[in-house]
Formats: structure tokens, sequence, C-alpha cells
């Protein structure tokens, strides 16, 4: 059959068309797999022809609060081998084995390997003399990458903190765990061109991608409050020979940690030397305990917010017991105080007082206050390990368990919780919640890249209440159970704990928690200390061992922070055997016969061969305890 000419032309059309779309389809395709695809691809075919030498980032640095440097890494060189490009391992082994002081056999072990690369056994982390003998080997395939090694140059200070880092740089415990991200940076590498066998390729320049190091992180802490802290604990230690000890200081007002320790520490940059449980556990956040009398500060708050007492003008007769539902709770003091008023009960930390505060409370509201006060959760600080404390059941709540709770006993809490909980009771009633990282820091430029505010968890009395609180503190350091934590000059509030330990059950009538929790200046609260001594050898009153170390902490701190003294401060009431305030005479000028025949309560230390005192220390006027040395100078002029 004959095709006509219109036909022909139609089907050479088709087929013209169809040619020119697959041709435009093909095109498509080599333009999308050149242009779009082209850089990935390319990509892929680099990473199949190089090899990568890793650089390690350097971890960022931690400072405390005024810049001082805490924790850094140092450079420090490892040993790396791409084993296909040793040509005779057994040589390299042979070599290698004696310089980095491990078994040759272990070496030819890895380094024949069908790995990319490996670290060579021995050769990690490695000083620089050992790297100088290995580079001068010329051993191709041995390669030198750079490490780092945390350092932490205060040894023990601030350990649980701190925390420490692991063989690979991560971090393990503490700041360095939490952080471990933000901490820990991003690796560089070296990259050159290899074969398929793995073989350096002639004629390909090598690529250096440079590691991005750490944030650095500004911790609240201030290195010098923390080494006061640290000095007074182990002072505690030698004398009192404790299973244990904790002490924190914070900022009430803003929930800043300032110091933190406890005893027994440790070195973070050589953990391994000492017990897991040690380094494993922070006491400060994860040690659990009745609290004893410091617990009656939640209680006392609690009354005086809901109005049940008033403490100048409501009595009470202590005979030195209390009787509850059948069961005799007794005050410390044999005998009881008599009759008194419940700022007094505050002041000698009187049980039968404080069961007749929680009577008055009920188990509801004095349950309520114990909760808003934060006791039995966590309070969110930032480090790992917290516990919760332990509270009664409200279903198991009867009139004993509310009168003993009222004094702090049948409760279990972590000192952070208390720490938080009495710096809400002086600062205005404001829960604030307790953190340990300022600021965050581009490590190049020092630039701020984040910053912690103070955090506020909810109000918990008023501001009026708090005051009152403080007054109440405030007096139980000058006419109370806290005259050891007076300081002469602040206004000084604080309260004294004394807590049997539960042994299997049931308390130990010989080991105590002694404890006291104490801020300055009580008008105007900036600092709030607490310290726990776990079964002193010995005295095992709260009053005698812990107060003096809170004393000494807070004494220290409040000049190096330059907080001015107050006026109006109580006058401290005198004990048996408590020294008296007095000023120190003026000698300068006096000359050698009339100091030496003069008559003084202040013994005399006297220097110089002169006739007149020039100089003299403390200063005229300067208030001191009865019986302190004065230091003379004679000179002649």
């Amino acid at each position: 059959m004959r095709v006509s000419g219109v036909t022909v032309r139609r089907r050479i059309f088709v087929a013209l068309l169809l040619g020119f779309l697959l041709f435009l389809l093909l095109i498509t395709r080599l333009g999308y797999v050149q242009l779009w695809k082209g850089p990935g691809l390319k990509e892929n075919a680099e990473n199949l022809w190089t090899r990568n030498i890793p650089f390690e980032a350097k971890r960022g640095r931690i400072y405390d609060r005024n810049g001082e440097m805490l924790a850094y890494n140092v450079s420090i060189p490892s040993v790396m081998a791409i084993p296909v490009q040793i040509k005779d391992k057994t040589d390299a082994a042979r070599k290698l084995a004696p310089i980095l002081k491990v078994e040759e056999q272990k070496v030819l072990k890895e380094i024949s390997r069908r790995e990319l690369i490996v670290r060579v056994p021995g050769g990690r982390r490695i000083s620089p003399e050992i790297a100088r003998q290995v580079q001068a080997l010329n051993i191709s395939g041995i390669q030198l990458a750079e490490d780092s090694q945390r350092y932490y140059p205060y040894g023990s200070l601030a350990a649980h903190i701190l925390g420490f880092t692991g063989v690979d740089n991560q971090g393990l415990t503490g700041i360095e765990r939490v952080y471990d991200e933000q901490l820990k940076g991003k690796k560089g590498y070296i990259s050159f061109g290899a074969n398929a066998a793995g073989q350096k390729m002639p004629g390909m320049p090598d690529r250096f991608i440079p590691p991005v190091d750490g944030q650095d992180v500004h911790l609240t802490i201030d290195a010098n409050i923390q080494r006061i802290i640290e000095r007074e604990l182990d002072q505690a230690i030698a004398v009192y020979q404790p299973d244990d000890a904790i002490s924190i200081a914070i900022s009430p007002k803003t929930g800043e940690v300032l110091g933190m320790a406890s005893r027994p520490t440790f070195d973070p940059g050589h953990y391994r030397d000492y017990p897991v449980e040690t380094y494993n556990r922070n006491l400060p956040i994860w040690k659990t305990y009745e609290p004893g009398s410091t617990f009656k500060i939640i209680t006392l708050a609690a009354a005086l917010e809901d109005k049940k007492v008033n403490l100048d003008k409501d009595m009470f007769n202590d005979p030195g017991f209390i009787k509850v539902a059948g069961a005799t709770l007794r005050c410390w003091k044999r005998g009881g105080h008599g009759q008194q008023t419940f700022l007094q009960g505050v002041e000698n930390s009187c049980n039968p007082g404080f069961v007749l505060l929680g009577q008055r409370l009920g188990k509801e509201r004095l349950f309520h206050y114990i909760k808003e006060f934060g006791f039995g959760k966590r309070t969110g600080i930032d480090l790992l390990g917290e516990e919760n404390g332990v509270l009664f059941r409200m279903d198991r709540v009867g009139p004993v368990e509310l009168a003993t709770t009222a004094f702090g006993q049948g409760v279990s809490v972590t000192p952070i919780q208390q720490v938080q909980a009495v710096s809400a009771a002086v600062n205005g009633g404001k829960l604030m919640k307790p953190y340990l990282v300022k600021s965050w820091h581009d490590p190049e430029t020092g630039k701020l890249m984040k910053e912690n505010k103070p955090q506020q968890v909810r109000q918990v009395i008023s501001p009026e209440t708090s005051a009152e609180v403080r007054r109440a503190l405030e007096s139980v350091v000058a006419n109370g159970t806290g005259r050891n934590a007076y300081i002469d000059g602040y206004r000084v509030g604080g309260k004294t704990g004394t807590a049997q330990i539960v042994e299997n059950g049931v308390y130990s009538k010989s080991k105590h928690i002694v404890s006291f929790i104490g801020f300055a200046p009580a008008d105007d609260p900036q600092i709030l200390v607490y310290t726990a001594i776990n079964n002193p050898k010995g005295i095992q009153f709260g009053g005698l061992v812990a107060a003096p170390i809170v004393r000494n902490i807070m004494d220290s701190s409040l000049r190096y922070m330059k907080i001015a003294p107050r006026t109006q401060q109580m006058e401290k009431k005198y004990q048996y055997p408590d020294k008296k305030i007095v000023q120190v005479p003026n000698l300068i000028g006096m000359e050698r016969k009339e100091i030496a025949g003069s008559y003084y309560t202040f013994p005399l230390d006297i220097a110089g061969d002169g006739n007149k005192v020039s100089y003299q220390s403390p200063q005229p006027g300067t208030r001191v305890e009865e019986g302190v040395t004065i230091r003379v100078y004679l000179g002649d002029k």
C-alpha cells in the first residue's frame, strides 16, 4: 500500500519531535548531574580517595566569677599510624616499642590492623621529648597528631563542682559533664589523598581543617571564697576527724553559689587514685539526712507568716519535755528553760516551743510551707546526682510526726535544699533557684554568648515576715545558741543544728550531724553559709563545732567582699568563757619604759631598738577580743 507524502512528513515530524524530547531529557539530566548533584558527587568521590588524621578541639576553659582560670586544656602530641603506609611493620614496631615503653608485639598488632588510622599503644598524650624521638625515626605511616589534656591548676580546689574528663576528653562528672556539649567543641583534621589500598597519592596537597574550640564558661563560684571554705573544712577534718564535712556559701538574693565543698575530696587531674565513692558523690547535693534544729527556721517562718505567734509577747513554759499523744519529746537542756517568750525559745533552740508552733499551724499548713520552701524535690541546680530528700506522707502524719517535723526530726533533706530554703526565709521571701554557671563566652574573642540570670521560683513569705525571721535569727547569734558565730562589727544571723544519725532504723546515741547556717549582714544579707560536720570526734554540738567554722568563713568572706561593717548591731550576751570585745589602746608615741610599766589587758610583742613606739598592730581603736597580742615597733621617729 502506497503511503502518501503527507503521512511520511507527519511521521518524520513525530520522529524528530521524539528525538528532540529525548535529547532535551538527556541534556536536562546531564545538567542536573553536573550542576545540581555535581558538588555532592565530587565531595563523595574526594571522600573515597582522601583520608583524615583527626585533630582534637581544645576543650572550653572554666573560670570563676572574676576570671580566674580553674580548668583548661594543654596541647600534647599523640602517635597515630596509617597501617597501609607502613612498609615494614615489624621494623616499625621494633623501633617504636622502646621509645613508647610498651611491648613490641602490642605495637605490631595495632599497626597491622586493617583500618585506616589507629592509635599506637603507649603513644597517647606523650611528652614533647618522646614526640621528638618518634619523629626522628621518620617512619612512613607514623604520624604525630595534636591532642589535648585537661589541666586543673589548683588541684583539688572545687573538685566536686568542676568534675573531670575521661581519656577521650569527654566530661564525666560535675560541670565538665553537665555542659560537655558546649565545652567539647568540634574536631578538626588533616586530609590527604590516598589510593584504594590507602597509600598516599603523590602530587595531591594536604588539607588542614582547623578544630573549633569549645566555649568558655564562667561560674558563679568565687575562687577566693572557695579557698576560704576549703581551708576551714581542712581545719575541721584535722581537729574533729569526722566521717565527712560539707559547706556551701550562696548569695541569698540571687541563688548564685559562691563556694561549695565537701570532705573527703580528690584531685580531678588524678581521679583514678581515689575511691569511686569519693569523686562520684557530691555530698552538698547528694547526701540526705535529718537536718535537726536548722529546720526550725522553716517552722518559725511559717508560724510568723500565718500570724500564729508574737515572738515578743507570747509565752510558754518549758519543763524540759512536752508530751504529745503519749510520747515524750525532750528539750536538749535537761530541766528545760522554764518560762520564756517564743523569741527566747528560738534563741535557746527549745524543742517544746517549736512543737507548740507546729501544733498551732496544723499539719496541712506546716507541710504546705515545707513544700513551698522547696523540700521534697530537687532544687534544679546545674549538677548531676541531686537527691529529692524525704518527707512524711500526709496520710501518715499524726500528732507525733507533726511535732517532730516542727523541730527537724523525721524529715530528710539535702544541704542545697537547706541553703535554698533559708535563703528564701531571709532574703525577703523569694525562693531562688541555685545555679553555678554564670555565662558562656567565645574562646577566641571573649564575647559574651549566653548569660544565666537569677531565677525566682516563687514568693514563699512576705518581706515583713522575712524581716522578722532575720531579727529572730540575729538574736540567736547575739543571745542564744549561735553565739560562737558572732562577728564584731557585722550583723550576723543564724541557727544551730544537732541531729542524731539513724543507724539500722534507730537513732544513734553517740553519733550526730552538727551544723550551723548563718548569714550576714542581717539587715541586708549578702552571703549565706551552711556547714555540716558528720560525726565529729569529741564535742557534738552545732553551736560549738559548726558555728565557729561558719563564723570564720563569713568573717574572711565579708572582708574579702569589701562589705562595710554595720551599725546598730545587737550586743552579744556574754557567757563564760566568752571573751569580751575591747578597743585597742593607742600606744604610738609612748616610750619603752611607759609601755613596759603600764598595765594592759593585751600582751605586747615588742620589736625595734628605738625609744618610742612608731607603729602598732592592730591599729588604735580596733575592736578585738580581749587578750589579743599587740605588736609594737620601737623607732626614733
